[in-house]
């Protein structure tokens, strides 16, 4: 492993925690709350400040701006903060706020790929091998499970939830959940179909995708409510963990399934 090297023109405060191997390139500023984990590289530009911590091999390109104070006009001051695992790529003008409330944190998983110009909104909840496409957008307090994607130019609704695997179309306007597995697009966005090349892809079995289908038609074009749907979901649908991620996702709605 290398030696943590700082560009001249950088500014990093004296109380800074950066691990071994970091690159720290021209014109970035990092503040004194900050912790950067192991390898992490800033091109240059990049300003990390706030309660911030990093995990390892995290990637950050020109102009990204990570852990600042949140835009939430109910922000009354306090200790927030903004954690961030691993091997993540945050590329050009990404935005990253930090949470609103005292105590409370904005929270990135490991391994996601944010493109240029995303913005993750304050108390957002991110986890692992997400896609954010470039422009896309996350309001507060949004919930995006793993292995999501996000199209570009995108926008997500405060408090909205995105389900594991599922996909958003680019320009889409989403205000309800969108479950997992699934495809969804439009403005407002609708669910549209199982997200079908994404379970293929991520080896999901040809007998949960087979119950998916039967789960996707009974909540989505049998013209049933949502309870009923689920109700017959649970009697006449294989039940595989698949299946019961999307009863329970559905089930624990708040803001209710784009259909």
């Amino acid at each position: 492993m290398s030696e943590t090297s700082i560009h001249p023109s950088a500014v990093v405060h004296e109380k800074a925690q950066l691990g071994t191997g970091c690159q720290i390139g021209p014109y970035c500023v990092i503040g004194e709350h900050v912790q950067l984990g192991d390898e992490c590289n800033l091109h240059s530009h990049v300003v990390v400040d706030g309660h911030t911590q990093l995990g390892a091999r995290n990637e950050f390109f020109p102009f990204a701006a990570i852990g600042l104070k949140t835009q939430d006009l109910k922000w009354k001051g306090g200790t927030t903060h903004t954690r961030i695992g691993d091997n993540n790529t945050f590329r050009e003008n990404v935005t990253v706020h930090s949470a609103t409330s005292d105590g409370d944190a904005t929270v990135i998983g490991s391994n996601n790929n944010i493109l240029a110009y995303c913005h993750i909104a304050h108390d957002c909840q991110l986890g692992n091998h997400i896609i954010m496409s470039n422009v896309g957008t996350l309001a507060g307090h949004v919930t995006v499970e793993d292995r999501a994607i996000i199209g570009g130019l995108a926008a997500v609704h405060q408090f909205c939830r995105i389900g594991t695997m599922a996909i958003i179309g680019g320009c889409s306007k989403v205000v309800q959940d969108v479950p997992p597995y699934m495809l969804a697009d439009g403005n407002p966005a609708s669910t549209k179909t199982l997200n079908k090349e994404g379970l293929r892809r991520n080896g999901i079995s040809d007998e949960s995708q087979a119950a998916l289908k039967q789960a996707f038609k009974l909540l989505f074009r049998e013209k049933l409510t949502i309870s009923n749907a689920l109700e017959r979901i649970e009697s006449e649908v294989e039940k595989l963990p698949e299946v019961a991620h999307v009863i329970a996702f559905v089930r624990n709605s708040e803001r209710g399934i784009g259909k």
